[in-house]
């Protein structure tokens, strides 16, 4: 079941949907858009406290404007980096949550993978291409 509009932007920014959605969540983790949606996911998460960090140091500290900006995008481009660095686990460990058992998600993208691999050489590598 595809949840609303509201439901979908509180995944998006992090939050966590009711069982009754576990079948669309288990979709946008195996889809082969997974990885750009899950960044957007880390930006997203990442963005307030980057935020609240640039205005601090404005604010508070009196720091000057290029600055805090430059801190607060350097910050948040570590935390989506770190983020996207452990996207595979970070999703296989969510969709436990869920109920799925543990690499099922991996194992679907995998078994996509394999086929697409497999159309690409059924395509590119017959013996009029010389391969």
């Amino acid at each position: 079941m595809k949840p609303g509009l509201p439901l979908r932007v509180w995944y998006l920014v992090g939050g966590r949907l009711p069982q009754r959605h576990r079948e669309w969540v288990f979709q946008q983790a195996t889809k082969p858009s997974w990885l750009l949606w899950f960044g957007m996911r880390m930006f997203l998460q990442v963005l307030p406290l980057t935020i609240a960090i640039t205005l601090a140091l404005v604010l508070g500290l009196g720091s000057p404007w290029p600055l805090a900006v430059a801190c607060g995008s350097l910050g948040l481009i570590v935390g989506v980096y770190f983020g996207v660095s452990y996207a595979i686990e970070s999703t296989d460990h969510r969709m436990t949550k869920y109920g799925y058992p543990r690499g099922a998600a991996a194992e679907v993208r995998r078994a996509r993978a394999e086929r697409d691999q497999e159309r690409y050489r059924a395509v590119w590598r017959t013996p009029e291409n010389g391969s």
